[in-house]
């Protein structure tokens, strides 16, 4: 285990050059950006920062009274936060198609525009596939200042003493990105309260935080299954889709044929990217108006829910072992202060993917449509729910938080990327803070069952 620490140390420190930054560095360096009218439809990937905009002004802003206590007796007494990783490079698959972009764009588009001089210019690709999805400086910072705000959001949770106690748990996926936020998320804390004494440790646990490659189920029926994202690819070859790749050509001047449903992906996430890791208001983003960017978020919130939200019933299911392994530390956290123990997790901070909080938020029955998102409702949909530019963007995180309002009345809270959101199914007066025995009660059938093991079990076709 020490040896695994070590080399993930090591791997850190190359990617962060600034372990000891001054956070309020980047307090106000956003101040003037001119930010893309279309960044707030960049799905997955999209910043924090257009999730919660007030902390483009100050990175470490807080607002306490949004945590809505019902009454000043109630103190929280255990969280546990399921963190998406920060932002990251492009996987090698996306650098492909963005290659393929550019070159065309440099070989055959014509015009006079000054942003297709711009790229044609003075841009350069600098994205390469050994990139691979890896951890960006920024990365470093979303989940360093996360850190920050959840400290002064729960300072009797998330405290130097807690932590030098062992009484805050880490875990993480094994893929580099999740290893390199959790380091990052724990570099946040010792850096604000100057630690230099002592190494805190993580546990990399696939099974919990990558749940979807361990459930044959999902892999066979969804994942490796070419016929269960049809309602993708329909909408990919469908006629929204085609005016924005027509609409590409006519700026690049190409013949239409040139332009497919890849390489509209390739510019739109072309602009994500460079607003995302460079905060740069890229010329890329010219390409699109915000009806183009509807659709190219539409598209990709398809995949989303037919992937891993409601499409199927085993996308979701596909994480009750996450789902038991956090209403368990629940109910071990409730039992012990209910005893009058110390709580031995305080706080438990598990770092994964959007593929992990997405099903589980799916689970729970969280931003549930009427009826499902399909290739044909486009324009009956613009007020949907399920929309993965609120809900999962770079750092996205999901908690829940068990408080003890006295008389042995606990409360159980959930936010969704630091805001409270309310229970599915729970109309309680105090539906945003409600009775923690009222939330058991709503999960019962899925506290009963949802076995992981039952419902990714492979079964055999009838003969």
């Amino acid at each position: 285990m020490l040896v695994v620490l070590w080399i993930n140390i090591v791997v850190f420190i190359t990617i962060s050059t600034s372990f000891g930054i001054c956070f309020r560095d980047y307090v106000n360096h956003e101040d003037n950006l001119d930010i893309p009218a279309i960044a707030k439809y960049f799905t997955t990937k999209g910043r924090y920062e257009e999730v919660n905009p007030h902390l483009i002004k100050d990175i470490l802003a807080v607002n306490t009274s949004i945590l809505q206590l019902p009454s000043a007796q109630c103190q929280p007494f255990h969280l546990t936060a399921i963190i998406r990783h920060g932002t990251r490079y492009p996987t090698s698959k996306n650098v492909k198609k963005m290659q393929k972009l550019y070159e065309l764009v440099m070989s055959s588009a014509s015009g006079k525009e000054s942003w297709l001089r711009e790229i044609k210019s003075q841009w350069r690709m600098w994205y390469t596939e050994d990139m691979d999805g890896r951890l960006v400086q920024k990365g470093v910072e979303d989940h360093k200042h996360l850190a920050i705000r959840l400290s002064k959001l729960f300072p009797s949770l998330i405290s130097e003493e807690k932590l030098r106690g062992g009484f805050i748990k880490f875990m993480t996926s094994s893929k580099h990105r999740c290893v390199n936020s959790t380091l990052s998320f724990k570099a946040g804390l010792t850096e604000l309260w100057a630690i230099t004494d002592k190494e805190f440790d993580h546990e990399v646990n696939d099974a919990l935080m990558r749940f979807f490659d361990h459930c044959p189920r999902f892999v066979q029926e969804i994942d490796q299954n070419p016929t269960a994202l049809s309602e993708v690819d329909k909408f990919r070859h469908g006629p929204e889709m085609r005016r924005v790749t027509e609409k590409i050509a006519d700026s690049l001047r190409v013949p239409y044929n040139t332009i497919n449903d890849d390489m509209a992906e390739a510019g739109f996430y072309l602009c994500a990217y460079e607003l995302a890791i460079k905060t740069v208001n890229s010329p890329w983003c010219q390409l699109f108006d915000e009806v183009d960017a509807q659709v190219m978020e539409y598209a990709n919130d398809l995949k989303q829910f037919w992937k891993r939200g409601y499409g199927y019933d085993i996308n979701s299911k596909s994480s009750c072992i996450l789902f038991h392994d956090v209403f368990n530390r629940l109910k071990r956290a409730a039992d012990e202060n209910k005893s009058g123990q110390q709580v031995t997790e305080a706080v438990t901070v598990q770092v994964g993917h959007a593929e992990t909080l997405l099903p589980l938020l799916t689970l729970l029955g969280f931003f549930k449509n009427n009826g499902s998102i399909t290739s044909t409702n486009y324009a009956t949909q613009t007020q949907r729910s399920f929309r993965t530019s609120h809900m999962l963007p770079y750092a996205a995180n999901l908690l829940l938080v068990l408080y003890d309002c006295g008389a042995g009345e606990l409360r159980l809270q959930a936010l969704l990327n630091e805001k409270p959101v309310t229970f599915p199914g729970l109309s309680d007066q105090q539906a945003s803070m409600p009775r923690y025995e009222d939330v058991k009660d709503n999960y019962s059938e899925l506290l009963q069952g949802c076995d992981f093991e039952t419902e990714c079990q492979l079964f055999k076709s009838p003969a």
